[in-house]
C-alpha cells in the first residue's frame, strides 16, 4: 500500500494533481500559501478528490488528503474493468465524457481525468475532455461528477 505523508501505511493510493503557491495581497505586501489537490483511491472502485490550503506544502497536502477521504465514493465496475454505460458531466467550465470500452483496450484518457479513473481502478475506458479548459481541478471534479452519475442510476 501507499505511504502517507507522515510515514504511516495508508489503505489508499494517492496521487497529487496540483500543488501551487497562491498569494493574497494585504497592506504590507503579499502573503503566500499553498494549495494542493489530491486524488486517492484503492484501485478497486473507491475514489475521492480533495483540495487543501495551508501555510506550507506539507500542511496543504495533509488537508487535501483529509478532504479526499471525506469525499470518497464507490464506482460501480463491471467484471472487465470498465463502467456500465457512457456518462457525461460538467463542473464549472469543464465538460468530460467517459465511455466504456472492450476488454484489452486500456485506459484512454488524459490529464487529471486519467488520474481519477486510474485511482478508481477503471482499466478499460475511453474519456474525452470536451471543454477548452486546462484547469486540472475542474477537470478532475467533472470526472468525479460523471462517475457519481453511474452510482445514482444503478
Amino acid at each position: 500500500m501507499a505511504q502517507g505523508f507522515r510515514g504511516k501505511k495508508s489503505e489508499f493510493d494517492q496521487k497529487m494533481i496540483d500543488l501551487r503557491r497562491v498569494a493574497r495581497v494585504v497592506a504590507g505586501g503579499r502573503r503566500f500559501s499553498f494549495r494542493a489537490t489530491l486524488v486517492i483511491g484503492d484501485r478497486h472502485g473507491r475514489v475521492g478528490v480533495g483540495t487543501g490550503k495551508g501555510t506550507d506544502a506539507a500542511l496543504s497536502l495533509e488537508k487535501a488528503l483529509r478532504e479526499a477521504k471525506k469525499n470518497m465514493f464507490t464506482v460501480p465496475l463491471k467484471k472487465n474493468g470498465t463502467i456500465p454505460f457512457q456518462t457525461e458531466a460538467k463542473f464549472g467550465a469543464a465538460r468530460v465524457l467517459i465511455r466504456p470500452t472492450a476488454k484489452g483496450s486500456g485506459l484512454v484518457a488524459g490529464g487529471a481525468v486519467r488520474t481519477v479513473l486510474d485511482m478508481a481502478g477503471i482499466k478499460n475506458t475511453s474519456a474525452k475532455i470536451l471543454s477548452h479548459t486546462k484547469n486540472k481541478i475542474s477537470n478532475a471534479r467533472a470526472a468525479v461528477d460523471a462517475l457519481k452519475k453511474l452510482r445514482l442510476t444503478n
